[in-house]
């Protein structure tokens, strides 16, 4: 047995059992006590006896429920104990289980109970307690621990330890209260077996028997057993009852579970004999009755984790600390509870949108089960019922991870809480409910029926209307009916779906609480027609746009019906709608309206022409009908007015005699019920019915209101089964793309108008909309469209891996996942070169498209050369399905379209997204995980340079934000971060501590899992269009591409015959024209002087072909298509031969006839090539045409990065010098007579920069100034900073520049952008800024270059045929030599630079300082030669070049300031080897 005690009490002193005498009072005769009386001294063992409740609890026995072992079950139930008498048991139990953290080798616990004789024992082996005596107190080991108080082995507080006892009392205490306590122990390593009894409360102590063991007893090694005999009437007992018996056997079985993940050898626990058959903590918890399982279980060394449902929604927990029962919780209960709430908070959150659970609701419906290990741990009282050590003071910590929070999530706790805070929220709603009143106020937009609220509101209707402008119409018809029984009222939008919300949520929902104020609604009231006359209104009329959007906004009012007041929806007339035409088509005095586009389209198929003769007009909204029209409207109500029959009458679709065959096919889902249906098409987990019924309707179908009207309304089915699909089915083509383009509706009208306006230059976006929506039939808002514009020109990572519009302006970033575009009025965009490869020209006059209002719109899909659904990826959500489509690398995709034409297997694909330098991985059989860059750079530095896709970096700021501050819950992880990403890069700086670091690298997942750095991508939900409008799920992306193929294939042959027939066409009339001008000018073909018929009949007789040209249909209702009659008239002939007779009279030539023969067999051959051409090889031209784009987007690409980073390397070097400044400034260094550093760049500039301008020492002047001439000092390949000279434009192609002596021109005489390209630096930079007059010189050449501070301008003046500059380091071995002058204006700190006794050389003489001519305004040039091939750098050999140095007006300096002088040198040398430092 373990020496550990327990908690923490003050006592004065300690004295041994033996030594104890009574005290003795003297009684006072008077009855006054004495002073010895009131104030007393007691020993410990006195004080524990007479105050028992401060160290081991209640003596007195408690009713309370519990949980005790029945039969072979842990059940909860009522029970009367003392918890006096249950501690000093669970003392002893506990100091046996403690010995197994001290030896993992011991595998033996007994625990024996016998009511009959008031005995217990418990017996542990393992490493037992020494039997030697202790020196200092002068008795056995065994007697100091046991018979001694405040002894053990737990008093050093610096010693981590994850046992029970601590504070010395513990099985002492056992002992002090039991009439017999016996000692057993055995030690083999001193070979003795001890045992010792105390009796009597620990007050007389027998002699330790000590023995040495027998060779048996040595085998079974050591052990210690304690035997005790409660003494029952301390604690108001006469005998161990069955309730204390069964709270002390459910101890044993405590003890089997929570020590069954204990290092070592495995704990058999037995109890009265028999052993516990429980192998591990989940096996204890299944004995407990009418408990659940753990829905989600964890452990790791020190911690035993499980959380499932609260039976009786209260909180519960079963927990232990260090084998301790924590029968009341503690911190490690609430640690784990925490983390839990926290995340179901937010699961909680997304379910019930607008509804807030406190930590407390979602913990009351949770049962936590934890079995822990705390370092020196500590409890509210000695009963060690409730744990109050910190989680900081754990010594260890538990973070619950992604998947037992995952099957949390899944399990009925969520549903639990939902349910109860369904009933909460339903009590509120119920208050919240309408009241009859006559006068209704406070709703804004509502017109009121007079009558409404009245004795006569049963008569009234309420017309609920689409949108203002609808109730505008409303308004214009009640003029013909009053507003006596009628009231207006419209409705902002669509109204709430309330099938699965909750009640919070609708009780919030303003427009709902309008229309339930309105109506006088009650919830949870149930309606008849007696009852109804509570209401304000008694009839509902609903009052839409008879397009789709109208449809869903009439099924959504019925849902909302439907949901809370089921029984109005059997009152015969109360809910009604009212039916406008969509169109109207007349003819002459007869008209005739049409309630549904599908009935339309019939007439006009009956009508045989097309409706050829009928003025045709649509609606397109109740907006589109007049006001005289809505009171022609009102004025035949019956006409208008359709009810909907009572809800008990819909039993399901009704079958016709010739119905029987589809009757036998008919899913059950449109058998259903018109109640079932509704609650099917608006419940979000009736997923897969939804998806068997959009499957089953016919689409074909439409609801006859006159037929309806006939039979006395509408069924609430047939509305489902043939005009509320409609709106399932667009909503679908809206949201889920085609197979063969990849594109949703509103991109391929946007596609459709770029094309047909044949987007070359750049046009703004919102001037774009226009015209899609003029052009393609838009017939929703404005900014969806500028969404869909501007998601197709993204190119950032994540977004589009081939953008088929230019994105020219701020189409938005990777900070923000593009919402950070500018507005629509400021953006401008075009077709990309790369769209009309991918979509070619060729495949346009192959495709079907559409009409909507008599105009031809987009087709109902393009042929891409490649799967662009691939490509650019998809998703989107409809009704029943969704999809989510990856994007993945085009020149895989072409690859792999080159294997399936070539016959080959194609390969597996991964996805793919432009610019993303992170890693994209297998995971499982169909996922992938995406993950970021993230690397330590040293102990204390992390970098993050990618995120995983469509995780934005302000999204992600936010998340460093967090760990940075913490979350009021969990502290600060991190110390501190930095930011350098822009808009197409990534790059956080973390810094945290060492430990820190190491701590998360040591932990699943690693730096990568902690900074949250992964993502999934799934190929389980690719869901598209086919080419036959069909909604199909397509297993990988290979699929996608055999589903592809063949249809591209298809298309190919379509186009190749398209081809072949309109070069025969051509070739047929450059045959004939050839033959006509022949014949002309040979004068057997004469069409001068004669009658028209003649001519044309001439012409037919001689054989000449017919070439009837149909102008393409218009885009107006008037277009009609012309019949042709079989025999050829006189018109059909002038229009046959009009591509002859309309030849001009200069056609009529030998010339032209032999062009035309010549173009005749260039056509001719063409179309044998075309013939002998397959549609695979078309194909694979194509592809290589995709091929070609794609590397000259890429060339474009690197050529921006480049430039990019030349940019950053030159504001490196500027900011370096600028800091440079201020470190001189600081250190008071002067300016104004020392050579400035700063205006030399260091070797490792040098090195780096691009931009330099090497200088070579001049030989001499080319005007007489005064100077003083300084030999063997050389400026050969001395360089000028960059930082001095203008910054470069972006990167372009270098030209070598011919240089010799011919006429002067300034290349600032050609301003085409096209030359641009092909310039040289010097001439760019001319070309670019201003520059000074031209110089005149006597040499052939010369280049001047005038400067301002950090501005060089070049102007260049010569005439070279052969000379280019770019070569200038060959011209040393020419006879003769170009001279190149540049202008030089230089600042005063520049002057003073240049002076040669202020720059350092290697090995020269100091030279004389210059003599200064001082004239007003003088110029000042520096003659430099260039003989680098770069075209930054400019280098000239001294024999060569000179430098002319005069005085130049210096430029304005930024701010304002006093002109310095400007002064002239002279510098001159031959020496090659020096220059200056």
């Amino acid at each position: 047995m373990a020496s550990s005690d327990e908690e923490m009490y003050d006592t004065s002193f300690d004295e041994d059992a033996e030594n104890i005498k009574p005290t003795v009072v003297k009684k006072n005769p008077a009855g006054k006590k004495t002073v010895e009386e009131i104030y007393q001294k007691k020993t410990q063992l006195e004080h524990i006896l007479a105050r028992p409740d401060t160290y081991i609890g209640s003596t007195e026995p408690q009713t309370q429920t519990m949980y005790v072992l029945q039969g072979e079950r842990i059940v909860e139930r009522e029970i009367t104990y003392t918890p006096g008498l249950y501690k000093i048991f669970d003392e002893i139990v506990v100091n046996a289980a403690d010995n197994k953290q001290r030896d993992p080798n011991m595998d033996k616990m007994e625990i024996h109970i016998d009511a009959a004789t008031n005995q217990v024992s418990v017996l542990n082996n393992g490493a037992g307690i020494p039997i030697v005596m202790h020196k200092e107190h002068n008795c056995y080991v065994p007697t100091l621990i046991f018979g001694h108080l405040l002894t053990g082995s737990n008093f050093d507080d610096d010693e981590k330890k994850t046992t029970g006892g601590r504070n010395g009392y513990g099985a002492k205490l056992a002992n002090v209260f039991s009439t017999q306590f016996i000692v057993e122990c055995a030690h083999v390593e001193t070979g003795l077996y001890f045992r010792q009894v105390f009796r009597n409360n620990m007050s007389q102590a027998e002699a330790p028997t000590v023995q040495k063991l027998t060779k048996a007893q040595e085998k079974q090694g050591d052990f210690v057993k304690i035997t005790f005999s409660p003494d029952l009437a301390k604690f108001k007992m006469t005998h161990l009852d069955p309730d204390t018996v069964g709270l002390f056997a459910k101890r044993a079985y405590d003890i089997a579970g929570a020590m069954s993940s204990a290092h070592g050898k495995k704990l058999n626990v037995s109890l009265n004999g028999n052993k516990l058959a429980i192998k591990n903590f989940k096996d204890y918890l299944e004995i407990f009755e009418g408990i659940e399982k753990p829905v989600a279980y964890e452990k790791n060394e020190r911690w035993e984790v499980g959380v499932g449902p609260s039976p009786d929604q209260t909180p519960k927990q079963i927990s232990f600390v260090n084998s301790i029962c924590t029968s009341k919780g503690g911190q490690h209960v609430s640690y784990i509870a925490d983390q839990v709430a926290a995340h179901l908070q937010k699961v909680l959150k997304k379910k019930n949108k607008g509804t807030e659970f406190k930590p407390a609701q979602i913990k009351n419906n949770m049962m936590i089960f934890v079995n822990c290990l705390i370092e020196n741990p500590a409890f509210d009282s000695q009963t060690k019922e409730f744990m109050t050590t910190r989680p900081k003071q754990f010594g260890s910590e538990f973070k619950v991870s992604e998947k037992f929070l995952k099957a949390v999530e899944k399990s009925e706790i969520v549903d639990m809480i939902l349910i109860q805070n369904e009933k909460k929220e339903a009590v509120k709603l119920k208050r919240k409910g309408g009241v009859k009143k006559s006068k209704l106020t406070g709703i804004p937009k509502l017109d009121d029926a007079n009558h409404a609220g009245t004795a006569k509101s049963r008569d009234c209707t309420l017309i609920i209307t689409e949108g203002d402008s609808a109730k505008s119409l409303a308004m214009s018809g009640l003029s013909v009916v009053g507003r006596d029984y009628y009231g207006v009222f419209p409705l902002r939008g669509k109204l709430l779906n309330v099938r699965d919300v909750t009640k919070t949520v609708v009780g919030k929902n303003v427009e709902i609480q309008h229309l339930v104020d309105i109506l006088g609604l009650k919830y949870e009231t149930v309606y008849d027609e007696n009852s109804i006359k509570t209401l304000r209104y008694g009839h509902l009329m609903i009052m839409t746009d008879q397009d789709v959007d109208g449809s869903h906004i009439k099924g959504l009012v019925i849902n909302f019906i439907h949901k809370f007041w089921p029984s109005l929806l059997n009152i015969p007339g109360f809910l009604q709608q009212f039916i406008t035409p969509i169109v109207k088509v007349s003819k002459g005095k007869k008209s005739q309206a049409f309630y549904n586009l599908r009935e339309y389209e019939n007439w006009m198929k009956a009508t045989g022409n097309n409706g050829k003769g009928y003025t045709i007009k649509y609606y397109k909204g109740l907006g589109t009908s007049t006001s005289a029209e809505a009171k022609e409207y009102f004025s035949n109500l019956p006409q208008h007015k359709i009810w909907f029959q009572e809800m008990k009458k819909d039993e399901g679709i009704e079958m016709d005699d010739s119905d029987d065959a589809m009757e036998e096919v008919l899913p059950d889902v449109l058998r259903s019920s018109g109640s079932d249906l509704i609650d099917m098409v608006f419940r979000k987990d009736r997923v897969e019915e939804r998806k068997t019924w959009l499957m089953a309707v016919d689409r074909e179908s439409y609801l006859d209101f006159s037929v309806a009207s006939n039979k006395g309304g509408v069924k609430y089915s047939e509305f489902i089964n043939k005009e509320y699909c409609h709106f399932s089915l667009y909503d679908n083509e809206r949201s889920i793309p085609c197979l063969v383009d990849g594109f949703k509706p509103s991109q391929r009208k946007v596609l459709y108008a770029c094309f047909k306006r044949k987007l070359k230059g750049e046009v703004k976006v919102a001037q774009l909309t226009g015209y899609i929506a003029e052009h393609s039939a838009y017939h929703h808002g404005e900014a969806s469209l500028q969404g869909t514009i501007v998601n197709m020109a993204q190119d950032f990572v994540g977004s589009n891996n081939i953008n088929l519009l230019t994105p020219a302006g701020q189409f938005g970033t990777r900070l923000m996942g593009g919402k950070d575009a500018a507005s629509p009025r400021y953006i401008f965009t075009r077709l990309e070169p790369i769209t009309r490869t991918i979509f070619h020209p060729d495949d346009d006059e192959l495709l079907n498209y559409r009409l909507d209002d008599g105009m031809t719109i987009e087709p109902d899909f393009y042929v891409p050369v490649i799967p662009m659904v691939l490509v650019n990826g998809a998703d989107g959500i409809g009704t029943g399905w969704s999809t989510n489509v990856a994007n993945y690398n085009p020149r895989d995709i072409i690859d792999n379209l080159r294997r399936y034409i070539a016959g080959e297997e194609m390969e597996e694909m991964a996805p793919f997204y432009s610019g993303f330098s992170g890693e994209i991985a297998p995971k499982g059989t169909n996922g992938y995980e995406v993950r970021g860059k993230i690397e330590r750079i040293d102990d204390a530095t992390i970098l993050i340079t990618e995120l995983p896709v469509k995780k934005w970096t302000q999204d992600y700021k936010v998340f460093v934000e967090g760990l940075l501050t913490g979350d009021g819950k969990t502290p600060a992880e991190i110390k501190d971060f930095r930011e350098n990403h822009t808009d197409t890069t990534v790059s956080f700086t973390i810094i945290a501590e060492k430990a820190m670091i190491d701590k998360w690298e040591s932990e699943k997942g690693g730096l990568m899992n902690k900074f949250k750095l992964t993502a999934s991508l799934s190929t389980n939900n690719m869901n598209l269009f086919d080419e036959n409008g069909k909604i199909t799920k397509y297993e990988s992306p290979l699929s996608i591409m055999r589903a592809f193929v063949p249809i591209r294939l298809e298309y190919y042959e379509k186009r190749k015959e398209n081809l072949v027939s309109k070069l025969e066409e051509e070739r047929k009339i450059l045959s004939n024209k050839a033959r006509f001008v022949e014949e002309v000018c040979s004068g057997k073909l004469v069409v001068s002087n004669r009658k028209r018929n003649d001519i044309l009949n001439n012409l037919k007789a001689s054989g000449y072909d017919l070439v009837l040209k149909y102008a393409a249909p218009k885009d107006d209702e008037d277009s009609q298509d012309e019949e042709v009659e079989e025999e050829s008239t006189v018109g059909e002939l002038a229009k046959g031969y009009e591509y002859l007779l309309g030849m001009k009279i200069w056609s009529l030539t030998y010339e032209k006839a032999e062009a035309l023969r010549a173009q005749l067999a260039e056509k001719t051959q063409e179309l044998e090539i075309l013939k002998k051409t397959a549609p695979a090889q078309i194909w694979s031209n194509d592809l290589d045409a995709i091929e070609a784009a794609l590397d000259e987007r890429d060339g474009e690409i690197s050529k921006a990065l480049a430039t990019e980073k030349k940019a950053q390397q030159k504001s490196r070097q500027i900011q370096a010098k600028a800091v440079k400044k201020s470190a001189a400034k600081a250190k008071g260094v002067s300016k104004k007579d020392d050579w400035d550093s700063d205006m030399e760049s260091s070797d490792d500039e040098i090195a780096e920069s691009d931009s330099d301008v090497e200088m070579v020492q001049p030989k001499k002047l080319s005007r007489p100034v005064t100077a003083a001439k300084k030999p063997a000092a050389s400026l050969k390949q001395t360089k000028i900073s960059g930082a001095l000279l203008s910054k470069p434009s972006a990167p372009v192609q270098e030209e070598t520049v011919p240089v010799a002596a011919a006429p002067k021109k300034s290349i600032l005489d050609n301003d085409s952008d096209d030359d641009l390209v092909t310039l040289s630096l010097a001439e760019r930079m001319a070309k670019k800024l201003t520059v000074s007059p031209p110089k005149k010189s006597s040499a052939p050449s010369q280049m001047k270059v005038a400067t301002k501070p950090s501005v060089l301008e070049i102007e260049k003046v010569e005439n070279k045929p052969d000379s280019p500059l770019a070569h200038l380091d060959d011209m040393k071995q020419r006879p003769s030599v170009p001279k190149i002058t540049k202008v030089v204006q230089v600042s005063k700190k520049q002057e003073t630079a240049l002076k040669p006794h202020n720059r350092p050389t290697k090995s020269a003489a100091p030279a004389k300082k210059p003599a200064v001519t001082k004239k007003a305004a003088p110029k000042r040039k520096v003659v430099e030669s260039d003989d680098s091939e770069s075209e930054d750098d400019f280098a000239f050999d001294e024999s060569d070049e000179e430098v002319v140095v005069e005085k130049v007006n210096a430029a304005p300096a930024a701010r304002n300031r006093r002109a310095r002088p400007a002064v002239t040198y002279q510098v001159d040398s031959d020496d090659d080897d020096e220059s200056f430092a």
